[in-house]
């Protein structure tokens, strides 16, 4: 298993997104860290993000802004904030990379001082030469290489190499007691507990597992 860091510059002025452009222009705020993002269905973003700063301040900007739908702060001088807002183009094609099953994208993510962002993705080099491709083919941001390597994780870091639904498929199959000896489940036990054919969650776990040993066996 490998990794690659990705530099990213948007083109357009607002950035990545409006709403990011007004919190990284805002003199008593620091954005510090994105811990969780997930786009949803209904075409916005889920975003778990780490703060410091002036909390009056951010509530002021994310009750204004029109993109956000919701958003929950908690902590004072350093604080976490949970928010959901509208989409735009740039910020959608980075998130549509997280549904790729071949991509995993390490968090959390470090804002640049600059307006970039800096990204590692963790796969194998097909996949990176698949996504770099895709990623130079778009209008709305350059991208550059940082660096590239064999990825060694740490505990933390190994859960982080699957995608959400394996990561929801394997805690389902050990609950369930699939890796217990004996072994206390089966392939359809799992499937019918998160509402799955009996052959998608044995792919599932055959991936899983093919990336949790390779990742461990380095």
């Amino acid at each position: 298993m490998r990794y690659l860091t990705l530099r990213m510059v948007p083109r357009d002025g607002d950035g990545f997104h409006p709403l990011g452009r007004r919190l990284a222009e805002e003199p008593s705020l620091q954005r510090e860290a994105v811990h969780h993002f997930e786009h949803l269905d209904d075409g916005t973003v889920l975003l778990l993000a780490e703060g410091s700063g002036d909390r009056d301040r951010y509530e002021e900007i994310m009750s204004s802004e029109p993109t956000v739908r919701d958003y929950m702060v908690s902590g004072e001088d350093r604080w976490m904030a949970v928010s959901q807002f509208e989409s735009n183009g740039t910020l959608r094609e980075i998130l549509e990379w997280q549904r790729r099953e071949d991509i995993v994208v390490e968090t959390p993510l470090r804002f640049q001082q600059d307006g970039s962002q800096q990204m590692t993705v963790i796969g194998d080099d097909a996949s990176f030469r698949a996504l770099y491709e895709e990623a130079t083919s778009l209008d709305s941001f350059d991208i550059e290489v940082v660096e590239t390597g064999e990825y060694t994780p740490d505990a933390d870091q190994l859960a982080r190499t699957l995608t959400t639904r394996q990561q929801e498929i394997l805690s389902a199959a050990v609950e369930l007691g699939y890796y217990r000896e004996p072994r206390e489940a089966t392939h359809e036990d799992v499937a019918t507990a998160l509402d799955l054919s009996s052959s998608a969650v044995g792919t599932h776990l055959r991936r899983i597992e093919e990336r949790v040993f390779g990742a461990l066996a380095g």
